[in-house]
């Protein structure tokens, strides 16, 4: 039920807000847990929050939200239709890279989130999030290139604050974007192969025999 996913959604951002598990929640104005849509399809994961992030508690909403928001307008999509988070929720001091100690104390939060949505397709944003799921990749060789299991595609693509900084990387990042509705289409076929398991009939019981007196 959407109500049973949005207030699991919910104590898990309460538990960011509160959190003190590293050095990130220190000198921070707020926790940013990730926002959108409980039953998202796509699921989008950055680095950390930046100063527009940490004022309003929001994930993406500075010039790179902006971005973001024009992307998925390629698809016709709305920030509210999909869920977006970070690998760490507390803004690193200058905007600074996450150390790997703060993206493993973060990591269980964002666990929960995925386990609570269960994303079709989990869009990494940048090479922090990317080396959950590619720990060997490299960014420039491998964006827009989906790897599949049992339950979802993962999709690297470049951060989107990584093109603003460099334009000419504006049309592989389009071209990437434009091709999320075919690997959706393919996590679906792959799920919709995957049956559940037939339970086994139940066996009748024997009918005890009479023994015979004579």
């Amino acid at each position: 039920m959407t109500q049973d996913r949005a207030a699991a959604l919910a104590v898990i951002a309460e538990q960011v807000r509160a959190c003190k598990l590293c050095r990130l929640h220190e000198n921070t104005t707020n926790g940013v847990p990730g926002a959108g849509d409980p039953h998202a399809e796509y699921m989008f994961i950055g680095e950390g929050p930046g100063f527009h992030e940490d004022q309003k508690g929001l994930p993406f909403v500075g010039r790179s939200g902006d971005y973001l928001e024009s992307l998925l307008r390629l698809l016709n999509l709305k920030r509210e239709q999909v869920f977006i988070a970070n690998v760490v929720k507390h803004r690193p001091p200058e905007n600074r890279d996450p150390m790997p100690d703060e993206i493993q104390a973060c990591r269980a939060y964002l666990d929960q989130q995925i386990d609570v949505i269960d994303p079709l397709v989990i869009v990494t944003l940048g090479r922090f999030s990317m080396a959950r799921y590619f720990p060997n990749g490299k960014i420039t060789q491998i964006h827009g290139q989906a790897k599949y299991d049992e339950r979802r595609a993962y999709y690297p693509l470049f951060h989107p604050a990584a093109v603003l900084r460099n334009p000419d990387l504006g049309k592989s990042m389009e071209a990437d974007f434009r091709r999320l509705p075919e690997v959706l289409a393919k996590v679906k076929e792959l799920r919709g192969k995957i049956s559940p398991p037939t339970p086994e009939a139940p066996q009748p019981e024997e009918k005890p025999t009479q023994l015979k007196l004579f």
